[in-house]
């Protein structure tokens, strides 16, 4: 299973850290990370189609299917 989001399609970035000593410099010696999203396991009822769907969503994409209704989120997704 990809760590990627279902509704938003987000997935890790590679981001970088530095050290309290070498902040101010160009030299960047604790390397690369890699960044997930919050992935959840929902299921989430559409009214409309009248039946439940199962998805990885991120926290993100809750928020997007509260704001925009169950069905309106999964099309934009085209995942119905």
């Amino acid at each position: 299973m990809a760590k990627i989001c279902d509704i938003t399609k987000r997935g890790s970035m590679a981001g970088g850290r530095y050290s309290n000593r070498t902040r101010a410099t160009q030299f960047n010696p604790c390397g690369k990370i890699r960044r997930y999203p919050n992935l959840q396991k929902k299921r989430v009822y559409v009214p409309e189609l009248k039946k439940t769907i199962a998805l990885t969503v991120s926290a993100r994409g809750l928020r997007t299917i509260q704001k925009k209704g169950a069905f309106k989120a999964l099309k934009d997704a085209g995942l119905i």
